[in-house]
């Protein structure tokens, strides 16, 4: 019986490989607790090392409703997600594509807090269809898979890391990259917001009309500062240069379209209704 032989099967073993890898990453995180508020310095100090760098932590998305009114959706970028990530300490992170149907990627973020235990495990879908239906070829697939695993990933990161912690340390970069927008100029920084958007097709009359500006002399730091946000949004795959400029345009004018169709058959309902009394009372009298 000494050479008895015991058969494992390779699942049994990889299981008991990642079982003792966790386990040890969790023993580290316990030895070397994180220092919450050295954790937030850092995050911040990283953050505002650069201008650019500031500039890139955050995004911006406005979404209308059925009712017309906007919704304004802010939040850290991907690459700010990693600033935390590094600065949090003790965390596991992962990311994969876990189903591709021809018609949309969904890719899978995990994030696990080995100090605190806490995991989450988060799906985000992208679609790979063009306006007109067709299939993107497989290198836009790759590269809006790589965009979905990003944004999986960052998603997962925000459910971990405490929300009142992000939340404040975003503000503060932001009023960092505030008051640098105000000291080198806004005029200057538009000019750069308008070259960072011709790589997408996005002109300065478009920027415009989404501040709801006339003139460029009518654009402020806050709104500067916006559009750096829109551009984060769009370069990471949160949002699409024709979701954010085109579809809002659209919708407004079939809005309008259909305002004034509503409007011309209430004015004709109304003119045969005067028509109408007008005969009744001119009856009534003979």
């Amino acid at each position: 019986m000494e050479n008895e032989i015991i058969n494992v099967s390779g699942g049994e073993m990889l299981e008991a490989i990642n079982r003792s890898e966790i386990d040890g990453q969790i023993a580290t995180a316990h030895k070397f607790p994180r220092d919450i508020m050295q954790c937030k310095q850092n995050m911040v100090a990283l953050a505002a090392m650069d201008d650019d760098v500031a500039y890139n932590c955050f995004y911006h998305l406005e979404r209308k409703d059925k009712d017309g009114k906007t919704t304004v959706i802010e939040g850290p970028s991907v690459r700010f997600t990693e600033i935390i990530s590094a600065c949090w300490q003790n965390l596991r992170i992962a990311g994969r594509i876990i189903a591709n149907d021809g018609k949309t990627i969904t890719a899978q973020g995990v994030c696990h807090d080995l100090e605190s235990n806490v995991a989450y495990s988060i799906e985000v879908k992208r679609s790979i269809l063009t306006s007109k239906g067709y299939t993107f070829s497989q290198d836009m697939q790759v590269v809006v898979g790589n965009a979905a695993v990003a944004i999986a990933q960052r998603n997962a990161i925000c459910k971990v890391v405490p929300q009142v912690l992000i939340a404040s340390v975003v503000k503060e970069v932001q009023v960092k990259a505030l008051e640098h927008i105000k000291q080198t100029g806004v005029q200057s920084q538009w000019k750069s917001c308008v070259a960072c958007f011709q790589v997408y097709q996005v002109t300065d009359l478009m920027l415009l009309e989404y501040l709801g500006k006339k003139s460029a002399e009518e654009v402020t730091a806050e709104d500067i500062q916006k559009l750096a946000g829109v551009y984060n949004a769009i370069k990471e795959g949160t949002t699409t240069v024709e979701e954010t400029f085109k579809k809002p345009k659209q919708q407004d004018a079939i809005a309008q379209q259909a305002q004034a169709a509503a409007d011309d058959a209430k004015n004709k309902a109304q003119k045969a209704m005067n028509r109408s009394q007008g005969k009744t009372g001119t009856a009534a009298k003979k």
